[in-house]
């Protein structure tokens, strides 16, 4: 039995929609559940999940749609006498200390010296509040993905135009004059400038950072298609230009998965005429000396290291032994999977596995692992009790908006014998702070390597 239920002006936070769904799905009789707003976009997305009836074909981008297909019909009836009281328990009170407006006009007569908005709506909308937000003068982080390639050029030519930096669409993570945006983990002020188009990428460098006594001036993301021909890295160029005007900036790291040739030479040729020292990590370019003020890192870590100038201890290999099957890598960080097959193809490696759970085909009407590490437990545990597969490989990326105990949820999915190498993304000050989740996993048997690089490499090294 398939039943919409529309409320009309109703708009909700979509990480409070999702979860809401997950638990409506686990009520007896229910075969699927979706709480969307009602955007063209979601509408698809619940017609090609078959949850869209003719009720939800009508809402509107203002509207709530609660879907439900049942067994029957008490199941569904119950299932929605649920719904209010589940959304609010998901509903934390706002803080009465902040203050709230309904839209950016208003937000500025309450904060007039603001000069950053961070946007977070449904991609359908997110230009145009963009270029409200530019046009007043601000800077502007776009957390919103669904963006079209095409938007993304025209947004950010017109910061360029207007001396204002653009972070995104879908930038994740921010550090900004200590304050950490979104993702992103608790780190100390320093000297040490990130331009990232990776979220995990710069959570992993700037935790490492942190944790080998350093500390970060500001971590700019760019969105992860910055490096794209078509976008032409103006994002990160403009990044590079005001860390490079910023003097509580003294050395520049950029981090991306591998660009465009044409997009990486202009980016070397920028950072080359760098008043500081960079240090560029394009993961799947060999390290080496790019020019006097330019090095090419290899892996998050040595750009992390190379930051500070200290070397991250080594993780101890005594538990590790030989192992037959393949290696299954499955990951919250897009990038920190990235990396780690990446460590398997420079040692010539393959048939192993590397699943990007946090991949829109895994996240789609689903929270992000990060902020629902459950999703990833099905497959740790097939991972766990299927013969081919030899050893786990996994990331746990800490820090504002993660969930707050992910080793605890993982390891309620690893059960047998295997062994299972993690990372721990993170750093003492974030929430789950990080020795703790250390500490349970390691007396759960989990071997927590020093950094996702070292883990990757250490699993690398027990292939028989």
């Amino acid at each position: 039995m398939l039943v919409n239920r529309v409320e009309r002006g109703r708009y909700l936070d979509s990480v409070a929609l999702m979860r809401v769904s997950r638990r409506l799905e686990a009520l007896a009789g229910v075969e699927g559940a979706a709480l969307m707003i009602g955007s063209p976009s979601n509408k698809a997305l619940l017609r090609g999940a078959g949850l869209l009836a003719k009720e939800g074909e009508a809402a509107t981008p203002n509207d709530l749609i609660i879907a439900l297909r049942a067994v029957d019909e008490p199941a569904a009836a119950h299932a929605m006498e649920n719904v209010e009281r589940l959304l609010s328990e998901t509903r934390a009170p706002a803080p009465q200390s902040l203050p709230q407006a309904r839209g950016l006009a208003g937000a500025l007569e309450l904060l007039s010296g603001a000069n950053l908005a961070l946007i977070s709506v449904p991609g359908e909308f997110a230009a145009y509040e963009a270029r409200k937000a530019l046009g007043r003068g601000l800077h502007v982080l776009l957390f919103s993905d669904n963006v079209a390639l095409e938007v993304e050029l025209e947004l950010k030519t017109l910061a360029k135009e207007r001396n204002l930096l653009l972070m995104g669409p879908d930038c994740g993570t921010a550090l900004i004059a200590g304050t950490p945006l979104a993702f992103a983990n608790v780190v100390p002020r320093g000297d040490i400038g990130i331009v990232s188009a990776s979220g995990t990428g710069l959570q992993e460098v700037a935790s490492l950072v942190a944790r080998m006594g350093g500390g970060i001036s500001h971590g700019i993301g760019v969105g992860g298609r910055d490096l794209d021909a078509r976008i032409g890295a103006l994002g990160t160029l403009a990044a590079i230009d005001a860390l490079d005007d910023d003097p509580a900036t003294a050395k520049i790291v950029l981090l991306s998965k591998p660009p465009a040739p044409e997009v990486a030479q202009r980016v070397l040729a920028r950072v080359k005429a760098s008043t500081k020292p960079c240090v560029v990590c394009f993961l799947g370019l060999e390290g080496g000396n790019s020019g006097q003020s330019a090095i090419l890192a290899g892996t998050l870590t040595e750009a992390a290291e190379r930051a500070v100038g200290r070397k991250l201890p080594a993780t101890a290999t005594a538990q590790l032994k030989k192992i037959t099957g393949r290696v299954e890598g499955l990951y919250c960080g897009g990038t920190l999977c990235a990396e780690a097959e990446f460590a398997f193809r420079r040692r010539g490696l393959s048939g192993h596995r590397f699943v990007d759970l946090g991949a829109d085909e895994y996240t789609r009407g689903r929270p992000h692992p990060m902020i629902e590490p459950e999703i990833r437990n099905d497959h740790v545990a097939r991972a766990m009790a299927d013969p081919a597969v030899g050893l786990v490989l996994v990331d746990l990326v800490l820090g504002y908006g993660s969930h707050d105990n992910p080793a605890g949820v993982l390891l309620k999915a690893v059960k047998g014998k295997k062994p299972v190498i993690a990372s721990v993304t993170g750093t003492e000050q974030d929430p789950q702070i990080w020795s703790r989740q250390v500490a349970l996993l390691r007396e759960a048997g989990v071997i927590v390597a020093a950094s996702n690089a070292q883990a990757a490499e250490l699993a690398a090294s027990c292939i028989g």
